[in-house]
């Protein structure tokens, strides 16, 4: 039975079973699930207190240096749990990115990248003003939200499926 994709083509969306018993064995052995473990909810409380930041400055107006530096903290964040969790996947799937069980994740992921890199870009070159270097921060965490959002969920159903026996 083909697909919407066309013939021959895989849906790139997770098996029913997100960890082969391979795969689990390998993401429980990993230092790198660790180190995501730790990035992940560190990222989290980082967007929150750069949100509040981001908030405070656009309704008042002040706070546009701390704003800015809270950005660039959360954007090195997110930079840093990209490259581990590249490594994760490539630990844990045998391939960098776009592992079949990550798939949607991953493509989500680089946009939320995207977003953060041409916050930097505009502050950088000069090219964007203020106003709109927050509002694209702004776009940048409510796609960071969604991703956050794929990985809970991902988490959940790696849990669910942990309790299935084989």
């Amino acid at each position: 039975m083909e697909n919407a994709m066309g013939p021959g083509m895989r849906h790139p969306s997770p098996p029913h079973q997100l960890y082969t018993p391979a795969q689990r064995a390998r993401r429980d052995a990993s230092p790198w699930t660790v180190v995501q473990g730790v990035l992940a909810p560190l990222q989290f409380v980082i967007f929150l207190a750069s949100l509040a930041l981001v908030l405070r400055y656009l309704w008042t107006g002040e706070g546009y240096g701390i704003a800015t530096v809270s950005i660039l903290i959360k954007t090195g964040a997110l930079y840093l749990i990209m490259i581990t969790g590249a490594i994760w996947e490539k630990v844990v799937f045998g391939q960098w990115l776009f592992a079949p069980a990550f798939f949607w994740e991953d493509v989500i992921s680089f946009g939320v990248i995207a977003l953060h890199t041409l916050y930097l870009y505009g502050l950088i070159s000069g090219t964007l003003a203020p106003l709109s270097l927050m509002v694209v921060a702004l776009l940048a965490y409510a796609a960071y939200v969604v991703n956050a959002g794929q990985f809970l969920w991902k988490l959940r159903m790696a849990r669910l499926s942990a309790q299935v026996p084989a």
